[in-house]
């Protein structure tokens, strides 16, 4: 193979996988995988993983096939992620396992959903969804003989929870309770390859939101033209292919723009890694700030295109609609299952406290959350329509 494509020897201060701190259970190695690699695994072979694949990234499932999921974002993210850690010499294994489990706590209906159970949760101690995702991979899968969980190793974990930057203020109660049986440095930075999936997770989003909005026909490519970070790839794909047709011009144009992104991160970064003068993981968690990230003019027109987005997308009318339907069914199925937890599912059951208790709220909480849109409908469905066999 050429040695271009060949994964270059990992820099001092990538995370090392013979240097991982470890799981909470202790495991024998896996043979030919990296701690990281088998970490990645089983995030894919999780059935929270999974459910993703009918999960809302803006459109709900059914609206269309070709719009994104949460399933799909996160692919997208990890190979963003993996190529970002390619550049920079540091752990792509590490960056992908990242990027695959960063969405695993999020709700059905997307934002809609979440904002729904930091509502119903508030006097439960609240809804966080990293809080979700490291709950879901260290207590919510129930698949192995010896532990809840995926028994996922420190760096995997401390990156999940930490990949937004250190949590300096009020920790949301599961971080703060796993942090107490397994603690994950939470007041200082994450490693390089968190602070990639998050910035990974911006060019995904952003980048393919453009596309699903232009195909569901929420805005026009006119009305990109004035945005720094679209207009001038949209007029280099029109310079070059002036009679393509619109869907192969919006992929040409966005396709530019994502690369656009990842240079300017990989190049910024090299500048503050050295700026920093990290030498090892240490370093880049005492640096005392994000290493990875947009240079200053990248961040100013990434705000631009979010503040495009938001108006044009997240509230359009059409998409309001939806999202509006998808709270109150969150709405209606915690509301309902608190009051009533007879009616969730024997495991769930078991768990609670009675009417309205706190054990109770905890368990409608994680149900919902892990619903699927498509199981949340049909699960209303079941539950309000008496038309609909229970």
């Amino acid at each position: 193979m050429d040695a271009t494509f060949c994964q270059a020897p990992l820099a001092p201060y990538a995370c090392i996988p013979d240097r991982s701190r470890g799981r909470l259970v202790d495991e024998p190695s896996a043979g030919g995988r990296s701690p990281f690699q088998r970490d990645r695994d089983r995030i894919i072979h999780a059935a929270a993983f999974r459910r993703l694949s009918t999960k809302t990234q803006v459109f709900v499932y059914h609206e269309g096939d070709s719009y994104r999921t949460r399933l799909s974002h996160s692919l997208e993210v990890s190979q963003i992620a993996r190529s970002i850690a390619r550049e920079l010499h540091l752990n792509e294994d590490l960056a992908e396992a990242l990027a695959l489990a960063h969405d695993l706590g999020h709700p059905p209906f997307g934002h809609a959903g979440e904002d729904v159970l930091k509502r119903c949760m508030e006097p439960y101690g609240g809804f966080d969804h990293n809080a979700q995702s490291l709950k879901v991979v260290t207590k919510l899968e129930r698949h192995y003989a010896r532990f809840d969980g995926l028994n996922l190793t420190w760096e995997t974990l401390e990156g999940l929870v930490k990949h937004n930057g250190p949590l300096d203020g009020e920790v949301p109660g599961y971080i703060a309770e796993f942090d107490a049986i397994f603690p994950l440095d939470l007041k200082r930075h994450s490693s390089l390859e968190a602070q990639i999936a998050a910035v990974a997770d911006d060019i995904a989003y952003n980048n393919h939101d453009i596309a699903d909005g232009l195909r569901a026909g929420l805005f026009g490519l006119d009305e990109l033209r004035g945005l720094e970070v679209v207009g001038p790839h949209l007029i280099e794909v029109e310079r070059l292919y002036p009679d393509l047709d619109p869907a192969r011009r919006i992929h040409e144009t966005v396709r530019r723009m994502i690369n656009a992104m990842v240079s300017d991160v990989v190049s910024h970064a090299r500048t503050c890694i050295a700026e920093a003068k990290v030498r090892d993981i240490e370093d880049v968690r005492a640096a005392g700030r994000t290493l990875v990230g947009f240079s200053p003019e990248m961040r100013a027109t990434d705000r631009a295109l979010k503040a495009f987005l938001f108006p044009n997308m997240y509230r359009h009318h059409k998409v309001m609609r939806a999202t509006t339907k998808a709270r109150r069914v969150v709405d209606d199925l915690f509301g309902l299952l608190l009051s009533e937890p007879r009616l969730l599912p024997g495991d769930w059951r078991r768990r609670c406290d009675g009417p309205a208790g706190p054990a109770t709220a905890q368990e409608v909480c994680d149900y919902v959350a892990g619903m699927t849109d498509r199981f949340a409908l049909d699960e209303h469905a079941r539950l309000f329509d008496p038309k609909v066999n229970p």
